[in-house]
């Protein structure tokens, strides 16, 4: 199949909006709380990709079918698509419980110390219970330069679907019936597809490198980890806000 303007414009559009939709507030709000759990800048690349690949699945299942049905799947979309949104809300303010939960979990621990007039009963909070202190610093500095190693995470992957799920990606899905040709609105879809897994990857980059750093003195990371977990509950509850009582907490 030759590829016409019409063609090219409609796959460049795709892959920019990929591009631009990853940049959605909800969805970075909501990969930050993952990110920091790898404490590797590298490493959570994959959390990105991830997360690209679960918010494109649900996009490619039911913008294929909205390719045969046209404009009536779009209508009953459209009508669920609040519910799923405020599925969406729900979900950073779990994330962000989860990330104060962590936190308080791992604070304080007890060490055994063996001395010369018995042993001893010390609490810490500054390096992980289990682990030698030393170590943990040499082994937190270590990750600042961590290789990538490719592994999937699923996690991400259903945060993903969820957002994929949700009505902010309408706007993708709305100018299916507009394109005539079924194997163009694929390739739009798959276009759409890759610019958020790469969207995304290099957010999550960049979202990663605070965590990389702060996670090798105790007090930093509390205070980074205190901010992305704080944001997601307080994202998530203005977006529940806004759909349930028409409040317009989030102005975008």
């Amino acid at each position: 199949m030759a590829v016409t303007d019409g063609t090219f414009i409609a796959l460049t559009l795709g892959f920019l909006l990929g591009l631009k939709h990853a940049t959605d507030a909800d969805h970075v709000v909501a990969v930050s709380t993952i990110a920091r759990e790898f404490g590797s800048a590298w490493r959570g690349i994959w959390v990105g990709v991830s997360w690209g690949l679960g918010h494109t699945t649900p996009l490619l299942v039911l913008g294929g079918v909205i390719l045969l049905a046209k404009e009536a799947l779009i209508e009953r979309y459209a009508q669920i698509a609040p519910i799923l949104e405020f599925g969406v809300g729900i979900m950073l303010v779990m994330l962000g419980a989860e990330v104060f939960w962590n936190l308080r979990r791992g604070r304080l621990h007890v060490h055994h110390h063996a001395h010369g007039s018995g042993e001893h009963v010390h609490i810490h909070s500054s390096h992980e219970s289990g682990s030698d202190p030393a170590e943990q610093l040499r082994a937190n500095a270590a990750k600042l330069s961590e290789p990538i190693h490719s592994r999937f995470r699923r996690k991400s992957y259903l945060i993903g679907v969820m957002h994929g799920l949700a009505g902010s990606a309408a706007v993708m899905l709305v100018l299916l019936p507009e394109i005539e040709s079924a194997w163009v609105g694929l390739g739009y879809l798959l276009m759409f597809g890759i610019g958020t897994v790469i969207s995304m990857a290099m957010i999550t980059v960049v979202l990663g490198a605070p965590f990389a750093f702060t996670n090798r003195f105790r007090a930093m990371d509390g205070v980074v980890s205190t901010v992305a977990g704080g944001a997601s509950v307080l994202f998530g509850t203005a977006l529940m806000a806004d759909l349930a009582l028409g409040t317009s907490l989030i102005p975008f």
